[in-house]
């Protein structure tokens, strides 16, 4: 029996994956993202057209796990100081977008001859957007810092986390007996805030100091299980008191945002979450009644063309209000225009509480899916329309110059000269480092230190280096060389990178390597003492400064040369010597 499910597995995983790759390379290729190249693949993969692989109900089972890593990693976003900093986007913009589009659109809904349960079940999903849709647009035109992009982030993070309270509306509204058994609302409430508490103090005195033993013995294996271990753990006792399992990993995510584990958390748990999403998304195509859907082809074209517009005019209202120029306005009504990936998710929550059936599921499926392809087209389409005149630069003030976004790698007696300088220019630092006990007292004075090996191109990237200006490794010893910078260049192309090197060798290990400058950790401070010893036996200061400049011109030919030799007995005798000072003396003597 074990045999027949491993072959079982094995059968219907390759035609998947291999679908899944072609599809989505392609849906990629033509701006149109990744996850309509998921359900396209399942689709055609399912037992409605090619029949390659069946059963989508048994993996959508294992799927709905990556739904709860992914409610983990919007939680680690959600540190207290970003909510604060964009509180009125997030919770005024953000709320009044998703309460309005959602009962408009349920309105809409409920006109074409759905119960009020179906079709607040149905329209409520449709008024959120497509966050792995948007946010690739934006950083692919350069506009995520901008104000347009501050404000669809917002919203998008706010419809981030309404997922959990639309899971509870749906399960409220359930028609399922099994769910008809469970307690009342009132004991549901109850249990909800009872177990918040309880996964909060779990996190702070149980799962920090976890964190802290495992960054101390620095197994990176173990991170990733225990990590998991927090997610599926949450979700586990929020479902056994008859929860939202999402809202338990949601929480998970939120006690952890502000530890220094949260870079190395989203990296070690980010490719679970990407397979297990772009399962769920198979399973969802697999799934997809496209016999519904072809009877029925001018109501999927008509409500597409009407979610469209609603929420066009809708939130680019909301962004008038919200004291945005027209021109953005518009141009955020129309890249948040489209259904949302979380729709399929509320759709399959919605079938389970018998509120809505299969054939309803895959015409909104649909409806989605139509709408996300048209997003590409319609931002190109109404470019002209959202430019924004070229303002005239007559009376402006000359261009200044702004703080770069920095990531500095380790934080010991380097790292911390180089953090705190830059800090004191006002550029927005990001620390990263292995050493545990050395990130705990950081914090005490202040300093927010994250806990990551940050020559990982994964632990850079969660912790901003793809948007960051400088790279700055200040790491003790010799970890570093050519062929590693290169890969961390490759991955952050923009970042001018700074290397602390250990010694002479490490420099000569760096040969070729793309990056702006390497310190050697002590040789500025040995100058600076022997300028100070030379000073205290007489030594004039001209002398002094010619010593100091004929030692670095030597240094460096010294270096250079090692460089290109590969050997570090190179050039030998332009050294300042013992050997050479009694040589000299011998011929002065003879002179005399």
């Amino acid at each position: 029996m074990e045999d027949h499910a491993g072959i079982s597995l094995l059968r219907d995983g390759a035609p998947l994956l291999g679908f899944a790759l072609v599809f989505v390379l392609i849906f990629r290729r033509l701006g149109l993202g990744a996850t309509l190249g998921f359900l396209v693949a399942g689709a055609v993969v399912g037992p409605q057209v090619l029949g390659l692989v069946g059963d989508a109900e048994s993996k959508m089972g294992i799927a709905e796990l990556g739904i709860a890593l992914l409610l983990f990693l919007v939680g680690l976003e959600l540190s207290p100081s970003r909510l604060w900093r964009m509180r009125q986007s997030i919770f005024g913009l953000g709320l009044l977008q998703v309460t309005i589009c959602g009962l408009a659109i349920s309105g809409i809904v409920y006109a074409t001859h759905f119960s009020l349960g179906a079709a607040l079940a149905l329209g409520l999903p449709l008024a959120l957007s497509s966050t792995a849709q948007v946010l690739p647009l934006l950083q692919s035109a350069g506009r995520l810092r901008t104000d347009l992009g501050e404000r669809a982030f917002a919203i998008l993070l706010f419809q981030d986390l309404s997922i959990v309270p639309l899971i509870t509306i749906v399960t409220a509204m359930s028609r399922n007996p099994a769910d008809q058994l469970g307690p009342p609302g009132w004991l549901l409430a109850v249990y909800t805030v009872a177990a918040i508490i309880g996964l909060v103090l779990a996190g702070r005195f149980l799962l920090r100091p976890l964190f802290r033993l495992i960054g101390n013995l620095g197994e990176r294996e173990m991170f990733v299980f225990a990590g998991l271990f927090a997610v599926i753990a949450s979700a586990a006792i929020m479902e056994m008191l008859g929860l939202s399992a999402a809202l338990g990993a949601f929480i998970a995510g939120v006690m952890l945002a502000d530890s220094p584990y949260r870079h190395e958390l989203e990296a070690d748990v980010e490719p679970f979450r990407a397979i297990l999403l772009g399962l769920f998304f198979l399973a969802v195509g697999m799934t997809l009644n496209l016999h519904a859907i072809a009877e029925r082809p001018f109501f999927v074209a008509g409500m597409a063309l009407a979610l469209i517009a609603t929420k066009t005019v809708l939130i680019m209202g909301l962004g008038l209000l919200f004291g945005m120029k027209r021109r953005q306005a518009f141009a955020l009504g129309v890249l948040l225009s489209q259904g949302g990936e979380f729709g399929f998710v509320l759709f399959a929550q919605a079938q389970h509480a018998y509120l809505i059936e299969n054939q309803a599921a895959s015409v909104f499926g649909a409806i989605i899916t139509l709408s996300m392809a048209t997003t590409p087209f319609l931002m190109m389409a109404t470019k002209r329309l959202r430019a924004e005149p070229e303002p005239s630069a007559e009376g402006l003030a000359g261009p200044q110059e702004e703080g770069a976004n920095a990531v500095v790698v380790g934080y010991g007696r380097f790292g911390q000269t180089v953090a705190q300088m830059l800090i004191g220019q006002d550029i927005p630092v990001t620390i990263v480092d292995t050493d545990v006990e050395m990130i705990e007292t950081a914090g005490s004075f202040g300093m927010k230190v994250y806990y990551g090996d940050g020559t990982r191109t994964d632990i850079l990237r969660q912790a901003g280096a793809a948007d960051a200006e400088l790279l700055l490794f200040c790491q003790d010893g010799d970890g570093l060389d050519t062929e590693k910078l290169e890969g961390i260049h490759h991955a952050f192309p923009k970042a001018t990178i700074f290397v602390r090197a250990y010694d002479r060798r490490s420099i000569i290990k760096m040969k070729g390597a793309p990056i702006a400058g390497a310190v050697r950790e002590v040789l500025e401070s040995a100058i600076v003492m022997a300028r100070r010893a030379m000073g205290a036996v007489g030594v004039d200061i001209q002398e002094v400064d010619k010593t100091e400049a004929e030692y670095r011109r030597r240094d460096f030919e010294r270096l250079k040369l090692q460089r290109e030799t590969g050997d570090i007995y190179a050039a030998r005798d332009s050294m300042f010597s013992q050997a050479g000072q009694a040589a000299a003396a011998v011929v002065d003597l003879e002179k005399g």
